[in-house]
C-alpha cells in the first residue's frame, strides 16, 4: 500500500523498462482483442526470482517455478470468453482479455492491477488522479483473479479507487464479504466462513477433538486459522498446535520453519488430524519433508490444495496417511476437456504460457509422466529462452491428456463462472447501448449491473448474495491409491444451506465410517454412564473421565456432564446409562409382614367373637353381671372388633377413602371403648368407696350415658373438624432414592395429635380411677386389670411416637398397626380374659355364695382397717375410755362396712339380691 500511494501521488505511473520486462507489452502474459477488454491476474508462476534478500531498485524480477494447474487456471478464462464470443449471448460484441503473471507476488500484481487502472486509448501507459472517477475510462472493464486472498486484497483496494468489477475464482478469505472494505469485490466460491464450518462438521461428526493446523503468515492463514478457531469452540473441539509458515517460497526462513511444524507434529503423538490451509507450493515442500520423516497423520485439505495433482503425485506421497480435503463443486467439463485437446500453437497466438509450455515440455520431453511436472517446474526460462520456438515442431503435440490430468475441476469451474457472470451483465448493459464502442458504459456501471445478474450454466441458475458471494457448495474428496497411482476420489458434497453431508452412495458412506476408526482424542473418551472431569489443562479436551452419580446418567461417550434423572418418578445407580423407572410400593397383602399383622388382627376378631358368645352364655352370673352388664360388655368388645378391623385400612395401595376411614375408624371406637371402661371404673369405685364425702362427688359424677356420649361426641367432632378441613389424601413420597411409596398423607399433623392425644387423655383419667380402685374383692378387682391395660396402652403409644417419627418407607403403616394391636390386645386381655378364666375354669366361684363369702372377708378386713385407724384417732384425744371406745367403734366399722358393701354388691349386680337380706340383718341396713 505504500507503493501505491507513492505512484499515485506522483499522478503519471510509467512502467519501468529495465530487462526482462522492456515494455508494457512484455509484462503481459496473454492477450486478445476485443470491444470490451477483461483482465486476469494467474499465478502462472511459482515465485519472483531473486538474488538479494531485499530489492534495491524498483524493477520486476523474473518468474520460475512454471505451475501447470494454475497454467490451466488461464486456459479456462480464455476458454470462458471463447465460449461467449462464439454464442448468441453477445451478438456483435467481442469480448477481449489481458493477462498477467502475478508469479504469487502481491508487488508484481499491483503492477498489473497499475496498468488495468491506466487511462483507455492513451499513448502512455498512464493511471490518472482525479477527484471523481465516474467518467474515467480504464483500460479494462473489470478483473478476473486473483487466486490468493493476500494478492486479492491488495488488488481489490486499489480497483476500490475507481470501483472496477472483481470477481475472484478461488480467494475465500471470509474478511473480503465486507462490502465497506471490498465493494467492487465478487467471488464465484464460498467464504471460507464455511469451509471452516464444514471442516468443523467433518472433525466433530468423525469424533476427532484434539488435532493441529497449519497456515501460512499471511492475510488468508491467519483469517482461516480464527475462524477455525471459533468454529471448533462451538464443538468442543480443541486445537493442540498452530503452525504458522511463511507466505511466499522466498522467503529464506521457510525451511527452518518446516522442519520446526513437522518436530512438532511428530512431538504430538495424540494429534492424529491436521487441518492445513496452504498454497500448493507450501503443501508440497511440507509432504516431501513428511514422507521422509515418516508421518502417518489424517490431513485435512483446503479448497486451495484438495485437489492438486501436483502433490497427489509426489514419490511415495500414500506414506504421509490418509487426505480428505474440501473443494469447489464441479461442473460439466466435457467443453474444456475438448478444448485442451485441441489445444495447438499458433504463430498469432499471443499467449506466453502457452508457449513456455510447450517449450518446456520439450525440454523434458527424456523425464518420465511421473516426474514431468516436477521438470517442468524445475526449469529456469531464462537458461534456454533463447531458444525460443525455433526448436518446436508446428504440430508438436502438448499433451492434452497430461493436461488434463492436472486440471482442477472446481477451480476450472468457478473461473467459468467468472466469464458468465461478467457476459451476463454485459449482456443486460448492452441491450439499450452500443457496445461496440469501447465507451459504451463505466466499470461501475458494470458494478452494478453485476451484482445483481442471475446466470446459468449447464442449467443451474446462480446469483451473488448481498455479500457479493457465490454459495455453490463443496465437494469433500479422500486420496486414494488405486493400481499404484494416488487418485481423488467425491465421497460426499456439504450443503451450505443444510449443513449437512450428503453421501453420494454406498461405498462413500463407508470410507467416511473408515475416518471414525482413526482416534485423536487427548484422553480416552469416556463411556456412556460417565462424564468428563476436566484436568488442569488449559484445553477442555483433555480431562479424566468419573462415574455418573447416583441418579445421574450419560447415554452418550464423552459427555460433558452427567443428565438429572426426575427424582420424583426416575433413578439411576451410580455409573448409569439411562433412568429406570421407580417402583411403586405400598404395604401390600402378599407382603410378610402385613399377613402377619392381618393374621393378628383376625386373632383379635375371634377372640372378641369367643369372648361374646361365653358372655352370652353366663348371661346371669355373677361375673357377668358384675361386668357393669351384657350392653356395655358388647359396646366394648364390638369397639375392640372395630379396632382390629381398622388395620385393615393400613394395608393395600392406598385410596383417598381408605386414608380418611383408618385414622377417624380407629380414633372414635378406640375412644368409645375407653369412655364405657371409664363408666365401669366410676361404678366400681363408687361401689366400694367408704369416704362419704368421695362418695357424694363420685354420685354426682357417674352418669354412665352422658359420660359415654359426651367423651365419644368430643372425639367425633374432632374427626370431623379434621376430615372438613384437611382430610388425609394419597401422596406419592419420592424421598427415598429408588421407590416411590404410596402413603397417607394426614393432612393435619395437629389434628392427627389432637386426636391421638384426646384418647390419651381419657385413658390417663381412666388409668387414675382404676389405680385408686385396685385393692377391691377379688371378683371385683377389674380395676387392677384396667389399671395394667391403660400402662399397656401407654407403653405402646409412648413407644410409638419417636418409632413413627424417624420410620419412613412402606412399612410406616406397620408401626401404627403394630401400636394398635398391642394397645388392643393389651385392654382386651387384661379386661374379658380374666373374668373369662373365672367363667370357664373356677366356676366354683362363679355363684353368689362365694362372691358373698368374698364381701364378708373383704369386710372384716376394711373394718380391721378402720378400727385401727379409729384407736389411733382416739389414743389422741383420751386414754380412759380407749378400750370401751374401740370396741364401739369395732362394731359400728363393722356393720358399716359390711351393709356398703352389700349395697354395693346388690348396685353393682343392679338388683337386691335376697341372700344379702339374710347374710346382713337388715338393723344393720337400717344402721347404715
Amino acid at each position: 500500500m505504500a507503493l501505491l500511494i507513492i505512484l499515485i501521488t506522483c499522478f503519471v505511473i510509467i512502467f519501468a523498462t529495465s530487462q526482462p520486462c522492456q515494455t508494457p507489452d512484455d509484462f503481459v502474459a496473454a492477450t486478445s482483442p476485443g470491444h470490451i477488454m477483461i483482465g486476469g491476474l494467474f499465478a502462472i508462476h511459482e515465485k519472483m526470482l531473486s538474488s538479494e534478500d531485499h530489492p534495491r531498485r524498483p524493477e520486476i524480477q523474473k518468474c520460475v517455478g512454471f505451475e501447470i494447474s494454475n497454467f490451466l487456471q488461464t486456459l479456462a478464462m480464455i476458454h470462458s470468453i471463447e465460449m461467449i464470443n462464439n454464442s448468441t449471448l453477445l451478438t456483435g460484441v467481442k469480448l477481449g482479455y489481458e493477462i498477467y503473471d502475478t508469479c504469487t507476488d502481491v508487488t508484481v500484481a499491483m503492477a498489473a492491477t497499475l496498468r488495468f487502472l491506466s487511462k483507455f486509448n492513451c499513448s502512455r501507459e498512464v493511471v490518472e488522479f482525479q477527484c471523481d472517477y465516474s467518467s474515467y475510462m480504464p483500460r479494462v472493464k473489470a478483473v478476473i483473479g486473483a487466486g490468493y486472498s493476500e494478492i486479492t486484497m491488495a488488488v481489490s483496494r486499489m480497483l476500490n479507487l475507481q470501483l472496477m468489477p472483481q470477481v475472484s475464482y478461488e480467494s475465500t478469505a471470509e474478511t473480503l464479504s465486507d462490502k465497506i472494505r471490498f465493494p467492487s469485490f465478487l467471488r464465484t466460491v464460498p467464504s471460507d466462513f464455511y469451509q471452516t464450518k464444514a471442516m468443523a462438521h467433518l472433525i466433530q461428526k468423525s469424533g476427532w477433538n484434539w488435532i493441529g493446523i497449519i497456515t501460512t503468515d499471511d492475510d488468508y492463514g491467519r483469517l482461516a486459522l480464527n475462524t477455525f478457531a471459533v468454529q471448533t469452540v462451538t464443538i468442543n473441539v480443541c486445537i493442540a498446535f498452530k503452525e504458522v509458515l511463511p507466505a511466499f517460497l522466498s522467503d529464506n526462513t521457510i525451511e527452518v520453519r518446516i522442519n520446526q511444524t513437522l518436530e512438532k507434529i511428530t512431538a504430538e503423538t495424540q494429534v492424529n488430524v491436521i487441518v492445513v490451509f496452504l498454497s500448493q507450493f507450501h503443501v508440497f515442500n511440507l509432504f516431501s519433508k513428511a514422507i521422509e520423516r515418516n508421518i502417518n497423520k489424517i490431513w485435512i485439505a483446503s479448497d486451495n490444495w484438495s485437489t492438486a495433482t501436483k502433490i497427489t503425485t509426489i514419490p511415495n506421497v500414500k506414506r504421509i496417511g490418509k487426505v480428505v480435503g474440501f473443494t469447489f463443486r464441479r461442473g460439466n467439463m466435457s467443453s474444456f476437456h475438448s478444448f485442451l485437446q485441441n489445444l495447438h500453437m499458433s504463430p498469432s497466438d499471443n499467449n506466453k504460457p502457452l508457449n513456455e509450455y510447450a517449450t518446456l515440455l520439450s525440454a523434458c520431453a527424456h523425464a518420465k509422466d511421473s516426474d514431468l511436472s516436477q521438470c517442468i517446474s524445475n526449469y529456469s526460462w531464462g537458461t534456454w529462452a533463447h531458444k525460443a520456438n525455433k526448436d518446436i515442431e508446428r504440430n508438436f503435440s502438448l499433451r492434452s491428456d497430461f493436461l488434463w490430468d492436472y486440471t482442477e475441476p472446481g477451480v476450472i469451474h468457478s473461473i467459468q463462472l467468472a466469464v458468465f457472470a461478467l457476459g451476463y451483465a454485459i449482456r443486460d448493459l448492452c441491450q439499450a447501448r452500443d457496445c461496440q464502442n469501447p465507451g459504451a458504459f463505466l466499470p461501475w456501471e458494470l458494478l452494478d449491473v453485476l451484482k445483481n445478474v442471475t446466470f446459468t450454466d449447464g442449467g443451474d441458475s446462480f446469483h451473488f448474495d448481498a455479500y457479493g458471494d457465490l454459495n455453490t457448495g463443496y465437494d469433500v474428496v479422500l486420496w486414494k491409491e488405486i493400481n499404484g497411482h494416488m487418485t481423488i476420489t467425491k465421497i460426499a458434497q456439504y450443503d451450505l444451506k443444510n449443513e449437512l453431508f450428503i453421501n453420494t452412495d454406498h461405498q462413500s458412506k463407508n470410507e467416511l465410517r473408515n475416518l471414525k476408526q482413526i482416534r485423536s482424542k487427548c484422553s480416552t473418551e469416556c463411556s456412556p454412564g460417565q462424564m468428563k472431569k476436566t484436568t488442569k489443562s488449559q484445553h477442555i479436551c483433555c480431562y479424566e473421565c468419573v462415574n455418573c452419580p447416583e441418579n445421574h446418567y450419560s447415554n452418550q461417550t464423552d459427555a460433558d456432564y452427567c443428565l438429572l434423572c426426575n427424582n420424583e418418578t426416575h433413578w439411576a445407580p451410580i455409573r448409569s446409562t439411562r433412568c429406570f423407572e421407580k417402583e411403586v410400593e405400598y404395604l401390600n397383602w402378599n407382603d410378610s409382614l402385613a399377613i402377619l399383622l392381618l393374621a393378628l388382627s383376625l386373632l383379635g376378631i375371634l377372640f372378641v367373637l369367643a369372648i361374646g358368645i361365653i358372655f352370652t352364655r353366663n348371661l346371669n352370673t355373677p361375673v357377668v353381671k358384675s361386668s357393669g352388664g351384657l350392653i356395655v360388655c358388647y359396646i366394648i368388645l364390638f369397639c375392640h372388633f372395630l379396632n382390629f378391623t381398622s388395620t385393615g385400612f393400613f394395608i393395600g395401595e392406598p385410596q383417598n377413602f381408605t386414608c380418611k376411614t383408618r385414622q377417624t375408624l380407629f380414633g372414635v371406637s378406640f375412644t368409645l371403648c375407653i369412655s364405657c371402661i371409664l363408666t365401669k371404673s366410676l361404678k366400681i369405685l363408687l361401689a366400694f368407696s367408704f369416704d362419704p364425702k368421695l362418695q357424694n362427688f363420685l354420685r354426682c359424677l357417674y352418669k354412665p350415658i352422658p359420660i359415654i356420649f359426651i367423651c365419644t361426641g368430643i372425639q367425633v367432632a374432632i374427626c370431623t373438624l379434621w376430615l372438613i378441613f384437611a382430610a388425609p389424601v394419597v401422596e406419592e413420597n419420592v424421598s427415598l432414592p429408588r421407590v416411590i411409596i404410596l402413603e397417607c398423607e394426614e393432612g393435619s399433623v395437629l389434628a392427627f395429635g389432637t386426636m391421638l392425644g384426646y384418647t390419651a387423655i381419657l385413658a390417663f383419667i381412666c388409668f387414675i380411677f382404676a389405680f385408686k380402685g385396685r385393692k377391691l374383692p377379688e371378683n371385683y378387682n377389674e380395676a387392677k386389670f384396667i389399671t395394667f391395660g391403660m400402662l399397656i396402652y401407654f407403653i405402646a403409644w409412648i413407644t410409638f411416637i419417636p418409632v413413627y417419627a424417624t420410620t419412613f418407607g412402606k412399612y410406616l403403616p406397620a408401626v401404627e398397626i403394630i401400636v394398635i394391636l398391642i394397645s388392643n390386645y393389651g385392654i382386651l386381655c387384661c379386661t374379658f380374659f380374666p373374668k373369662c378364666y373365672v367363667i370357664l375354669c373356677k366356676q366354683e366361684t362363679n355363684t353368689k355364695s362365694a362372691f358373698l363369702k368374698i364381701i364378708y372377708s373383704y369386710s372384716s378386713h376394711s373394718a380391721s382397717s378402720l378400727t385401727i385407724s379409729h384407736v389411733s384417732l382416739d389414743s389422741a384425744n383420751s386414754n380412759v375410755t380407749a378400750t370401751h371406745r374401740s370396741l364401739g367403734g369395732e362394731s359400728a366399722a363393722r356393720q358399716k362396712s359390711n351393709n356398703l358393701q352389700a349395697q354395693a354388691f346388690a348396685h353393682t349386680c343392679k338388683e337386691n339380691p335376697p341372700w344379702v337380706s339374710k347374710a346382713l340383718p337388715r338393723k344393720r341396713f337400717s344402721s347404715i
